[in-house]
């Protein structure tokens, strides 16, 4: 299957990891962004076989993870109400809040929906007009554009039925507050390919200004990672810092085009709060005001709810890259998959659940 099979190719990736360790002198710590990033590398074991001197950090880089447990309540709160239906990707349902998760409210008879598009709701509002139906909209850059589309969709049709609980979260403001941070030490970031497939990566070249880190744009099949890992390698090693693709068959420097000219047309930067890390200037996006009426924290008035993280949960640690998975005592233990303290062990693209479905229970030494 042309561009995947070839990106998995064991001899390609070997003579790219020989290459890094042929060109690695000092140690390094490189953080890759996405979660997905994340899972393709402990899953391929791609860590154990580069140089003891690269350490792979893993970052914030999963939407499910770094919605805040309030949002969580504030969504199971609307899920509970009468002539509701929750509708919401997959992950978001055994994301634990306060006191139960969207899966138990199913269990009690409410009615929450798995869908794969935000353009599903609209058929759904459609199919039951006397009912309210609430799409939890919850990713980074990348679920933009289609949950963005959802509302205009909504709008152009007239359909009152139809709201959105966001919770969109951007990727530069995370780097940004990650790289001033005093316990968070990174030298050099693999970029999230997905995401500059929307926004291109002109964003960042301000950062790597800043800070003097590179950054490489990488996919998520082994040879992209390997390939992302060497480019920064090779930066840091000559003593550099810029913005590299390595991700060209999909990713161009100004992104697309008309995906960012809907998010701007539905959407408006905001402060985010973040599970674990706190609240992060800009970092975010909320309805803009001509599209006020499809926001379901305004409407249905969930947005005063507050709530507080398990003290047993480090997600917030494992998020900024300051502690690995198997090093929060909780993990393994009192948080599980099976009975999560935490989204990082729930979601498809949780670094605690990447460690313990792939058998890291041992932390390093």
């Amino acid at each position: 299957m042309k561009y995947v099979t070839e990106y998995r190719d064991a001899a390609r990736v070997r003579d790219v990891l020989d290459e890094i360790h042929r060109v690695t002198t000092g140690s390094w710590r490189l953080m890759e962004v996405c979660g997905g990033q994340t899972h393709s590398i402990i899953r391929h074991g791609i860590d154990q076989l580069l140089p003891d001197s690269i350490e792979m950090i893993h970052g914030p880089g999963c939407p499910v993870c770094v919605t805040p447990q309030e949002l969580i309540d504030q969504a199971i709160a609307i899920a509970s109400l009468p002539n509701t239906i929750m509708v919401s990707f997959g992950d978001m349902l055994r994301v634990p809040g306060s006191q139960k998760d969207l899966f138990q409210v199913k269990a009690e008879g409410g009615d929450v929906r798995v869908v794969y598009s935000p353009l599903e709701c609209i058929k759904i509002a459609q199919d039951n007009p006397d009912r309210e139906v609430v799409f939890f909209g919850v990713g980074f850059e990348t679920t933009a554009p289609a949950n963005a589309m959802a509302i205009a969709q909504a709008k152009q049709l007239g359909i009152p039925n139809f709201s959105m609980l966001v919770s969109h979260v951007r990727v530069p403001p995370v780097l940004d507050a990650l790289l001033s941070a005093d316990d968070v030490h990174v030298q050099g970031f693999l970029l999230a390919g997905h995401v500059c497939a929307v926004m291109g990566y002109w964003e960042y070249h301000p950062l790597v200004e800043k800070y003097g880190v590179p950054m490489v744009v990488t996919g998520f099949e082994p040879l992209d990672i390997v390939r992302g890992i060497e480019m920064t390698i090779r930066q840091l090693e000559e003593g550099r810092a810029a913005v590299e693709n390595a991700y060209s068959r999909v990713v161009v420097e100004g992104g697309n085009k008309p995906a960012m000219t809907i998010i701007n047309t539905v959407f408006e930067e905001c402060d985010r709060n973040w599970r674990g890390i706190g609240n992060i200037p800009r970092s975010g996006w909320q309805l803009s005001p001509p599209f006020h009426a499809y926001d379901a924290a305004r409407r249905f008035a969930v947005d005063h709810i507050r709530t507080e993280e398990s003290p047993l949960c480090h997600a917030g640690e494992v998020l900024k890259g300051v502690m690995k998975p198997n090093e929060c005592p909780a993990f393994g233990k009192e948080c599980t998959p099976r009975k999560p303290l935490g989204a990082p062990m729930v979601s498809s693209e949780g670094a605690c659940a990447a460690y313990y479905n792939f058998g890291r229970f041992e932390a390093s030494t």
